[in-house]
């Protein structure tokens, strides 16, 4: 978009509009325009030329959504403990910014019918726009295509396609933690993870075997350990593969739940984490990772910035530019102890 093309949509550009026309992701231009670490200076120049010549200002979407509209935007959600909402609450409402729009969070605690009074409710105090986050990262239903408002699923994907999705790569970040344990020399690495009917599980295994295929190394065990999300699974799969005599250097947890249980049971055959057994767990849950002994290290799913990428498309929407699909959203890996050794 030309700042020609700004003047004549009669509308100011977006944090969107910079990103496309800098060729950089949307997280990528807000952390150039904010300053922040990890952006080349070719990059930031490109994003601030950019910015310039769009006459972009940082609270153009602030702005943009109380002219005309609430300033309120509902985020209904199905997570029971708030663990995924929380972050995508904080994050969309650091993209909206606090003091000019709210973010209404209802919990429908997985019921249909409680879900429909709640959007009732939020389209009855005309919200702007709807984040619906799910409560497994698992396609859900559509709360439709005929709403007054535009609509963003968050970690769990809408069932149809003609919704827009946002959603973390589960299979790269398999591959991102197995290209974290053989680059500190592990090559028998087990998987174990949770109930098979997730799909996050799923993908994180295909990654997981994906990339040790890529390294010309084989699963250890033949298999991945499929399961449930506890403490208690973790230490019974891994007392399965010592008992078989499986040789390991390495364990991928699908959860930190299951890595702390992973630790506990090597512990409790002598071995040391992570001189004899590397650990890695997923989700990046703090009360978990980092009470660990040792510290875990785990992949997040980076849920604030995608509560971030959900409120920019909104504001998108707002102006009529609403996409459709799914949209993979990149985790981050989170090194701590019970990899990488103090």
């Amino acid at each position: 978009m030309t700042s020609t093309e700004r003047h004549a949509t009669g509308r100011p550009a977006t944090l969107h509009d910079v990103a496309r026309l800098a060729g950089v992701s949307i997280a990528t231009a807000s952390k150039a325009l904010n300053g922040r670490k990890h952006v080349s200076a070719t990059t930031r120049a490109e994003v601030l030329e950019a910015a310039a010549l769009l006459a972009y200002s940082p609270n153009t979407l602030a702005r943009g959504l109380v002219a005309g509209r609430t300033g309120m935007v509902g985020l209904l959600t199905s997570d029971l403990e708030g663990r995924l909402s929380i972050p995508i609450l904080m994050g969309a409402e650091d993209a909206f910014g606090a003091d000019r729009t709210s973010v209404l969070l209802c919990d429908a605690r997985g019921d249909a019918i409680r879900e429909g009074h709640h959007l009732r409710t939020l389209l009855s105090r005309r919200v702007d726009g709807l984040i619906v986050v799910g409560a497994r990262p698992d396609p859900r239903p559509s709360i439709g295509r005929d709403l007054p408002v535009p609509v963003v699923y968050a970690y769990a994907p809408s069932a149809d396609p003609d919704d827009l999705s946002l959603v973390s790569d589960n299979v790269t970040a398999g591959r991102m933690a197995i290209e974290h344990l053989t680059g500190l020399g592990r090559r028998t690495i087990a998987h174990i993870t949770g109930d098979p009917t997730y799909g996050a599980a799923q993908d994180r295994a295909k990654g997981a075997l994906a990339e040790l295929a890529a390294r010309g190394l084989p699963l250890a065990g033949d298999r991945v350990h499929f399961g449930a999300w506890t403490e208690a699974w973790g230490r019974s799969a891994t007392r399965t593969l010592l008992a078989q005599h499986v040789a390991i250097d390495a364990v991928f947890a699908g959860s930190d739940q299951i890595a702390r249980g992973v630790i506990d049971a090597l512990h409790e055959e002598g071995l040391e984490v992570p001189r004899d057994v590397a650990v890695i767990g997923f989700d990046n849950w703090e009360i978990f990772a980092t009470s660990s002994r040792p510290p875990l290290s785990s992949i997040d799913m980076n849920l604030e910035t995608l509560g971030r990428v959900a409120a920019e498309r909104l504001a998108a929407a707002f102006d009529g530019a609403l996409g459709s699909g799914v949209e993979q959203i990149p985790c981050r890996l989170v090194p701590r102890e019970s990899t990488v050794a103090a």
